[in-house]
């Protein structure tokens, strides 16, 4: 399948490339300076833009199959990245007829609010994250009214580590006692299965340890 990752430079985002590439696809990585990525693979193709620049984002998506989004913002807690390069997204995507769309989000986000602990609600999400957070919830709501075959991703906290497989997955907003960690790895492989797997369609997802 012919798949484009925005965000491919992001420390999820370039190991969903690696991962989609093993299991065979053809990848679009997709970032302002793709060369970074550091990957050789003859069905790797790099393509430097913006994402807040519709026309950048349209030539990343035409003439694919499947879209992964792994946007972030760095260092900034104000960048409205997420959303606004996910709507490009969205519109390049019903624009060139591509359907499957996956989203990454976070853990938090809308019903899954109440898998939080005092920390995560307060202090992260509740003060220094808040714009972030509240980037995430908007972007959610794009990916669920665009009418694509979208999946939402819902990770909890990235940790260091190689995958596992272990983690719990498709869980709700009742499950309580959760880590709220979850490897890099372990997202890149969820990430990647989504592609092919439709179990989750038109879902939001949540995976923690």
């Amino acid at each position: 399948m012919k798949v484009t990752v925005f965000g491919a430079t992001g420390n999820v985002g370039r190991l969903a490339v690696e991962r989609l590439l093993k299991n065979g696809h053809e990848v679009t990585a997709f970032a302002r300076r793709p060369g970074k990525i550091g990957i050789d693979d003859p069905k790797l193709r790099l393509q430097a833009g913006d994402a807040f620049d519709a026309a950048d984002v349209e030539n990343a998506v035409r003439g694919h199959e499947a879209v992964v989004i792994t946007i972030g913002a760095g260092m900034s807690r104000k960048s409205l990245i997420r959303s606004q390069g996910t709507m490009n997204v969205i519109q390049a995507m019903q624009t060139h007829g591509v359907r499957r769309l996956i989203c990454q989000s976070t853990l938090g986000a809308h019903e899954s609010w109440s898998n939080l602990n005092f920390f995560w609600k307060r202090i992260m999400f509740g003060a220094l994250l808040k714009p972030v957070f509240r980037d995430h919830e908007l972007q959610e709501k794009l990916v669920r009214a665009s009418g694509l075959d979208w999946t939402i991703v819902r990770p909890s906290a990235f940790a260091d580590g190689p995958a596992t497989g272990s983690f719990k997955e498709g869980f709700g907003p009742e499950e309580h006692g959760l880590k709220l960690t979850i490897s890099r790895e372990d997202i890149a492989a969820f990430l990647t299965r989504q592609v092919g797997d439709l179990t989750y369609l038109r879902r939001a997802v949540a995976i923690s340890n």
